[in-house]
């Protein structure tokens, strides 16, 4: 004979407390926009580029003198049939571009790897002090959690809890920027 079935007594039922929490959408992307966005951002970014404006230029005119050189080169090549060539001349020119070319590259690469660390010098605290201010704001308002819709992909999102230009004008208010000034 076989022991009757006997029944497990149902697990008993836990309530668990969910919490209440309050969830906001940002795009941290339009604190860079110069004309909305956080001011002290586009501050920085002024000076910045202020900073690398010589190089800049400098690389626009050897570009503009490689360019006359090439024109020049050009105008020898091009020349009508049966008019001398002073080859030597040519290939001297010629080895002068493929020389400013290279310089070119070798100061653009150089100009890119000096701004992309004087940036990450000039914008890391600033970075932070934007950090440190949207978690106040949130506290202050009740928020758990913030999304950062710049990145990360959001299906749907009730636009009441989009705080971005809320929080920009919050921090433009109380982080004030002496009148912009242009990169000279």
């Amino acid at each position: 004979a076989t022991a009757p079935a006997t029944a497990t007594p149902p697990a008993s039922q836990t309530t668990v407390a969910l919490p209440i929490s309050k969830m906001a959408i940002i795009y941290t992307d339009e604190f860079l926009d110069p004309k909305t966005g956080i001011l002290k951002f586009t501050s920085v970014l002024n000076k910045l580029n202020g900073e690398f404006q010589k190089t800049k230029d400098d690389i626009t005119a050897m570009q503009n003198r490689g360019q006359a050189l090439e024109t020049e080169i050009n105008k020898l090549r091009d020349a009508p049939a049966g008019t001398p060539i002073d080859q030597p001349a040519l290939q001297a020119k010629i080895d002068q571009l493929e020389q400013l070319k290279k310089d070119i590259q070798r100061k653009a690469e150089d100009a890119q790897t000096a701004y992309n660390k004087r940036r990450a010098e000039l914008f890391q605290p600033l970075e932070n002090e934007v950090r440190a201010a949207l978690e106040a704001f949130a506290k202050a308002r009740g928020i758990n959690a913030i999304i950062d819709g710049a990145t990360v992909p959001l299906l749907y999102f009730a636009e009441n809890t989009n705080i971005t230009r809320a929080f920009i004008a919050d921090f433009n208010s109380k982080n004030p920027v002496a009148a912009a000034t242009t990169p000279q």
